[in-house]
């Protein structure tokens, strides 16, 4: 890996994990992750059994995974934690009366911090199901890195707490031309969100939204639509086949709406698309764990990365041109003529957009 270079962009979930890979070998002070998904599988083995290799040799070495998202347990990470290394799983799964509510709080944040110095971010898990996807993940090597280990200490404390200051726990953090957003379950802060909605109502030439599931509320939707009505040309790219069926039966019924008042819809065809992108006027980035809908809106703990850098935005550009080359448009015709069964199974799902 050109280790000169201070941003890098992949795509490709082999090479992620192998320049991941290849830099926690090199990692001289401290490794800390935050995933969503960790699999018992080949891809988790090798992360597990290099972290382990790092901690016997004195690397701190803190893993932090979502209780809900892990196929793995404490005795998976035997000879890492018998090494000194820390596992934690985020807020574990607990029946009670309002489970449910506390259940769905997920940490969907993806993070890998070696040292002060390289970071990676974006919207990769760790594990084996997602090795033909197509990712987004931004390696960085510079001081911001210090930033994110401030936002990965306060996950650290809070992976068991579900009363926090929700305030400062989504307060911005800016780094040069950098601001940092910071999700937690939270019907009013919605950082995210608020953020697009601006960058959307200030666009003067183009949005592009590259997401797996694309859910978002009334607003968000409107704001697209007014977007288009003052000129502004927007596309949405999205999978063709996500890994979730129940969310592409439910998009139809918004990718109507939005293709009828001028939104560009393009299908990626050849695999899982699961990388979440937004841009505005080729100037303004947006990258990191949240995909459009209300569940990463409003009930996941989410990180992303909003930018201007130049270098920054000619890789995610020469990405998403990438993508597009893949992609079939959204048929109009034939979503007209979709059967009543899937009509009304549309109408079904509606009441729980917010679950998927």
């Amino acid at each position: 890996m050109p280790q000169s270079q201070k941003y890098l962009f992949f795509d490709d979930p082999l090479k992620i994990y192998n320049a991941m890979l290849d830099d926690i070998e090199n990692a001289k002070e401290s490794i800390w992750i935050e995933t969503y998904k960790y699999g018992n599988d080949a891809i988790g083995e090798k992360f597990r059994d290099e972290l382990a290799r790092k901690a016997k040799k004195g690397v701190k070495v803190r893993l932090l995974i979502d209780s809900w998202g892990a196929s793995v347990s404490d005795s998976f990470f035997a000879d890492l934690i018998k090494y000194g290394g820390e596992v934690r799983f985020f807020k574990k799964i607990r029946l009670t009366y309002d489970g449910f509510t506390k259940n769905h709080r997920r940490d969907h944040r993806k993070l890998l911090i070696i040292d002060n110095s390289i970071m990676y971010i974006g919207s990769a898990n760790i594990a084996v199901h997602s090795v033909n996807w197509r990712e987004s993940v931004l390696r960085i090597e510079e001081e911001i890195t210090l930033k994110f280990k401030t936002v990965f200490n306060a996950s650290w404390r809070i992976f068991n707490k579900y009363f926090y200051d929700k305030i400062a726990a989504t307060r911005p953090i800016h780094y040069n031309s950098f601001e940092i957003l910071r999700d937690v379950p939270t019907t009013v802060i919605q950082p995210t969100r608020k953020k697009i909605l601006y960058l959307i109502k200030k666009a003067e030439s183009e949005i592009i939204i590259e997401t797996p599931y694309f859910l978002p509320g009334s607003a968000v939707r409107k704001a697209l639509m007014d977007a288009v009505a003052r000129g502004i040309k927007v596309k949405i790219i999205s999978p063709l086949h996500s890994d979730v069926t129940l969310v592409d039966i439910l998009r139809g019924r918004y990718f109507g709406e939005l293709y009828k008042n001028g939104v560009e819809i393009l299908l990626y065809v050849p695999k899982n698309l699961h990388a979440k992108i937004f841009t505005v006027d080729q100037s303004i980035f947006i990258i990191g764990s949240s995909n459009f809908d209300y569940r990463s809106f409003r009930f996941q703990h989410e990180i992303n990365l909003l930018g201007k850098d130049r270098t920054i935005m000619d890789l995610i550009k020469n990405h998403v041109k990438k993508t597009i080359d893949d992609c079939e448009k959204f048929d109009f015709e034939k979503w007209t003529k979709r059967s009543m069964i899937q009509r009304i199974v549309e109408r079904l799902l509606i009441p729980f957009r917010h679950l998927f």
